[in-house]
């Protein structure tokens, strides 16, 4: 045995060993968070069955289910890119979990990464769960999946880009409320249950410029209509990624 072999080697591990570590810990944070797990998979899980079974809300022609499968997975990426990495985010920020992290040998724009990939990890969960769920209630999807993993990663950045704008600039308990209620205007006001031809012309103009409204419009286009990438909605859900990005990155403060 050479008089070396327990030398200790200290030193940081390779950045991409530390970002896979990060993301398992805060997927498992998520994943442990009964509050967290209420806003991104019961909740829409629960719209998809009670709208899809109940004749509360008129879609147009077709089956129910058909129409509001896609808005509820926009619904879900919206719930766990936006309201639920705002508001954990925030936390994170107000306890100094990220000044504490800023600190280690994870560079500050590898834990963001990591913080993604989380979010990435969870929408896979969700969308593979609502799936299930819309496909025994009848759903029939068309389309390109290709399409569809565009829409998702568009509006996961532009909803990521807006909750951690939020999570950066405001105090936790406001950015607690103001993710909450933002999720329940857009809810009601995104297309996401409520068509919306149901509104008026000036209203509905606005309403679709929406992240949540691209989203939703988007993916029913495909997987309702079996349209090919919407470039339209696409271009709306690049836009707010780009902003919400740009100004995040530039307003995000860590203490």
């Amino acid at each position: 045995m050479s008089a070396g072999t327990f030398t200790p080697r200290p030193g940081a591990a390779p950045v991409s060993r530390m970002i896979l570590a990060q993301t398992a810990l805060e997927t498992r944070m998520l994943l442990r968070n009964g509050e967290q797990l209420l806003l991104t998979v019961v909740i829409p899980a629960l719209l998809l069955v009670l709208f899809s079974s109940v004749d509360i809300i008129e879609t147009g022609a077709g089956e129910s289910v058909d129409f509001l499968a896609p808005g509820i997975l926009a619904l879900a990426v919206m719930s766990t890119a936006f309201t639920g990495q705002a508001i954990a985010t925030g936390f994170d920020r107000r306890y100094g979990v990220l000044k504490r992290l800023g600190a280690s040998p994870l560079p500050r724009w590898a834990l963001m990464a990591a913080k993604t990939l989380s979010v990435l990890v969870t929408e896979v969960l969700q969308i593979a769960l609502l799936t299930v769920i819309a496909l025994a209630l009848g759903w029939s999807p068309q389309g390109n999946p290709l399409s569809v993993a565009v829409l998702v990663l568009l509006g996961t950045a532009a909803f990521s880009g807006l909750g951690l704008l939020m999570a950066g600039t405001l105090r936790a308990e406001a950015t607690l409320a103001a993710a909450n209620l933002v999720f329940l205007l857009l809810l009601v006001g995104g297309g996401v249950i409520v068509p919306l031809d149901k509104f008026p012309a000036g209203v509905r103009s606005a309403l679709e410029l929406l992240p949540i409204s691209a989203l939703s419009d988007g993916l029913r286009a495909v997987l309702q209509q079996g349209a090919s990438l919407p470039w339209g909605d696409a271009a709306v859900l690049a836009a707010w990624a780009a902003l919400g990005l740009g100004a995040a990155a530039r307003l995000f403060r860590w203490e």
